[in-house]
């Protein structure tokens, strides 16, 4: 508190340099979970591979679907890596606007990047925070928490998460096990006759060919008039 009562505001400069360095030190904290998450699923492959060699399918699948929420994570975490690096590219650029127009302006980069961040369950309590100091220093506005869940089918995700660990047993187990997902086929085009004439683009040359031996004609014509 300053004097008789009055709150004393933050310097912009040191407030986007702090916010700059809890990003940081949120993503060194998420690349160790990526590395943690990493090194349990080369424990797991190893004991995929031992129950394959036994022909225990069970074990297999069990441990397949646990590769698959693995990965899913590690993805989850570069989404969440890429919005806070999205953040602190962004108050870079506010502490460019700082020297130029002196005060901080509002992005709706960063406000889009925020609301995407609070959603993550490991850093959600720092970056709630630090969205409410953004939102008293001007740059974003004030987010409205989200009550309703968003609601999935159930079936589809299984069939999702089925498919997922297919693949991963072809994988691990060399097609031993496992279905490996065949490539998109694209339709074949119905066959043409010899005689049939393209209404593709090719006919258009055609006609543009017609209309220039008419106009030639037309030329010659007028030259023996």
């Amino acid at each position: 508190m300053g004097l008789f009562g009055k709150s004393h505001q933050r310097d912009p400069k040191e407030q986007v340099n702090e916010w700059c360095h809890k990003i940081r030190k949120e993503g060194y904290q998420l690349e160790r979970q990526v590395r943690a998450i990493k090194n349990e699923e080369e424990k797991v492959k190893r004991a995929l591979k031992q129950a394959a060699a036994k022909g225990d399918k069970d074990t297999c699948t069990i441990l397949a679907k646990e590769i698959v929420h693995s990965r899913k994570a590690t993805n989850r975490i570069f989404l969440t890596k890429a919005h806070l690096n999205s953040v602190q590219l962004q108050m870079k650029n506010q502490l460019a606007t700082l020297r130029v127009a002196g005060s901080l302006a509002k992005s709706n980069e960063v406000m889009t990047a925020m609301q995407n961040l609070v959603r993550v369950t490991e850093i959600s309590g720092v970056m709630r925070e630090m969205s409410k100091e953004m939102t008293k220093a001007g740059i974003i506005e004030e987010m409205l928490e989200e009550t309703m869940d968003s609601i999935e089918d159930t079936e589809e995700l299984e069939e999702e998460v089925q498919t997922e660990v297919d693949k991963v047993l072809y994988e691990i187990t060399e097609g031993k096990l496992g279905v490996l997902e065949p490539p998109p086929t694209t339709p074949a085009e119905p066959a043409r006759s010899r005689d049939q004439p393209s209404t593709s683009k090719v006919s258009e040359p055609e006609e543009e060919e017609e209309e220039d031996l008419t106009e030639m004609a037309q030329r010659l014509e007028a030259l023996r008039s």
